[in-house]
């Protein structure tokens, strides 16, 4: 009951908003207030996420865990259902529920996924497919198969050519009228679909030399997804926030959230000439118990320190700039983003 009074009200708020043709969705792995702060502080004290005004929190523990995992986060942005951590749009009972790009899909809207990572790791997966667990990636990558999504552009190119099975779905998605690429080089592609994987596995890091890989990818993917009358919705992960983390690497930390704050400043002006765009930016969970003991805004300098390897249960801040923007102020569950997206979108309607 709780939840149907909830859903009313925020429908009722809603109603109240211009509607958003448009959403881009922008999820920060790993990415908790610090390492939001360590950011802007390496960058001499500004990001551009600092130009979005409404800014809220969520909640995210996974069905099975206070600590979520990517996998479970995700599948909960995606399809509004708190799961076990390792499961790939699945619900907490493994069965399968029905992604935000999927619906956009049914709908006629163009979709994309765009990420840092292996195309068919937990965060972009669950957008798209529907396994028991994230090591799936053969499986995962069969999925894709399965939804036309417009524009995909990442790592995992492995997982797509070289199976177990002797499949090459690359080839399958030539035949169903796809441009794939296996690196960058998409400046003369300007119309969808587009598949563009050019990694074996992940990206390298940005300290390795990826260069503005994500701001390409989001430019290219925007470029493409824009051309459809009816708008569009689009997932764009900065992956690599989380394995800094991971490694307690500080530096790490640093360069993927200031390289991720470069699309988010990109789909920033993109919404404000647009006018019909719905940008939200958040995070599945904080990777590290990452601290800030020390720094300095006119250097650059950042002491960071950390309490775990692994992931934590801090509640996510979530921002959001454009139509529709005012119901994502306040503190609410991780899966309720989901319901705002869709209700904004008008997904699942007739």
């Amino acid at each position: 009951m709780k939840k149907i009074i909830a859903l009313c009200l925020l429908s009722a708020s809603l109603m109240g908003q211009k509607a958003p043709k448009n959403v881009i969705f922008l999820i920060g792995d790993g990415m908790g207030v610090s390492q939001i702060y360590a950011g802007l502080t390496a960058n001499r004290g500004h990001l551009n996420l600092e130009r979005v005004k409404v800014i809220g929190f969520h909640k995210n523990q996974a069905s099975d865990n206070y600590v979520t995992d990517s996998a479970a986060g995700a599948t909960a942005f995606a399809t509004g259902k708190q799961t076990y951590n390792g499961a790939i749009g699945l619900d907490s009972l493994k069965v399968p529920s029905t992604t935000l790009l999927e619906m956009a899909e049914q709908k006629g809207l163009a979709t994309g996924l765009v990420s840092t990572c292996d195309i068919t790791d937990a965060t972009p997966s669950s957008f798209i497919a529907h396994q028991l667990k994230r090591s799936m990636h053969e499986e995962i990558a069969l999925d894709f198969m399965k939804t036309p999504v417009d524009v995909v552009i990442g790592g995992g190119r492995k997982y797509f050519e070289k199976r177990k099975d002797g499949m090459n779905l690359l080839d399958t998605l030539r035949k169903k009228g796809y441009q794939v690429q296996s690196t960058l080089d998409v400046d003369g592609i300007t119309k969808g679909p587009l598949v563009a994987l050019y990694a074996e596995e992940n990206p390298i890091k940005v300290m390795e030399g990826r260069g503005d890989a994500l701001l390409k990818s989001t430019k290219k993917s925007l470029e493409i997804l824009h051309q459809n009358k009816k708008g569009f919705f689009v997932m764009i992960e900065g992956s690599q926030i989380d394995w800094g983390g991971h490694a307690n690497d500080t530096d790490y930390i640093i360069t993927e959230m200031v390289d991720f704050d470069k699309s988010i400043g990109y789909a920033l002006d993109f919404a404000a000439k647009d006018k019909e765009t719905l940008v939200v930016i958040t995070a599945d969970h904080e990777t590290g118990g990452f601290a800030l003991m020390g720094g300095n805004m006119k250097t650059g300098e950042v002491k960071g320190a950390f309490t775990t390897k692994g992931h934590t249960g801090q509640m996510i801040p979530v921002f959001a700039f454009g139509p529709g923007a005012g119901v994502f102020g306040g503190i609410y569950n991780n899966y309720d983003i989901f319901t705002k997206i869709k209700l904004a979108l008008k997904l699942g309607q007739k």
